[in-house]
């Protein structure tokens, strides 16, 4: 307790609690977080694994599920070792500057992964709706630079909310109810006017998940409705992974911000663990959908897994 009392008297420290209330089950929550965490990392390290190895899976397709992957493991990687360590080691200090880093990273991420959600849709959409032109379209120099694209565009929304969050003057109690600094949680520590904050957080959510699931709407209904024209099932079945991708991915980041702003009936515990899987689920399914129905990498996995 000695210890806790110095480190959050310290100013430029945070301390991050892990599920308050469950203090003495963080070392029985951390083996299913610490799994779940290993089975993503192997899951997307081997997409990408096959991918560079093998010359035909070099396509636009597979170099944006090499995004995803990426994504994946950038996302779980930003939140999950921390977690473990504050589960494992009782490692609850961060600095200030820290915290701030990492509340970038993650959600600068997650607006990424949104983007190349949003590619994959065009490239399906271009796939079936123009199949002559799709090489002439999507070049693997336009996939790079159409992720460039989707990354410039998420650092540009995300710095304000740690640089608008550096100017405020935070409260004594530098206590933080989480196993990771999410933005309204830091939020809450401030003792200054956070209207702005608050405001720009919740509108640029809101935004870009709004804006990139209208564009993966439009994408699908001019699929369908060239996949009705045509008549045929087999070219719908292409895009099955990418739509279980966005249901996965959409549904819980909807889920988990609900209830963490408006879910006022829900516990501090069912919120920080909803949050830490919202990091966990996504990066272990996208691998192991792709890897299912697209038959021309999963025929690849089995190559390289059954050889070793």
């Amino acid at each position: 307790m000695a210890d806790f009392n110095l480190t959050s008297s310290d100013l430029s420290t945070f301390i991050l609690m892990g599920i308050p209330g469950l203090e003495v089950a963080h070392i029985w929550i951390s083996i299913p977080f610490s799994m779940l965490y290993v089975i993503s990392l192997l899951g997307n390290s081997m997409v990408l694994f096959v991918v560079g190895k093998e010359q035909t899976l070099h396509k636009p397709m597979y170099l944006l599920l090499c995004m995803l992957a990426l994504t994946d493991i950038a996302m779980s990687t930003s939140v999950i070792p921390m977690t473990l360590c504050i589960f494992w080691f009782n490692l609850k200090g961060i600095t200030v500057g820290g915290c701030l880093t990492q509340m970038f990273f993650l959600h600068m991420v997650s607006i990424m992964q949104s983007a190349v959600l949003v590619t994959m849709a065009f490239d399906r959409y271009v796939a079936i709706c123009n199949p002559l032109r799709y090489a002439t379209i999507l070049t693997n120099l336009r996939i790079v630079k159409l992720g460039l694209v989707g990354l410039i565009r998420a650092v540009l929304l995300i710095l304000p909310l740690p640089l608008l969050l550096s100017r405020q003057p935070f409260c004594a109690n530098h206590i933080i109810p989480h196993t990771y600094c999410e933005h309204i949680a830091v939020v809450k520590m401030s003792c200054g006017d956070t209207t702005v904050n608050r405001t720009y957080s919740l509108v640029t959510a809101f935004v870009v998940t709004g804006l990139d699931l209208t564009l993966v709407a439009l994408s699908y209904s001019l699929i369908i409705r060239a996949v009705l024209r045509i008549s045929s099932k087999k070219a719908l079945n292409t895009c099955t992974a990418h739509i279980c991708v966005i249901m996965t991915s959409f549904t819980l980041f909807f889920f988990s911000t609900l209830t963490h702003r408006f879910g006022k009936h829900i516990t501090v515990q069912v919120h920080i663990i909803l949050a830490n899987l919202l990091f966990l689920i996504p990066p272990i399914l996208n691998p192991i959908i792709y890897g299912v129905k697209t038959k021309e990498l999963h025929d690849k996995l089995v190559k390289y897994t059954c050889r070793r």
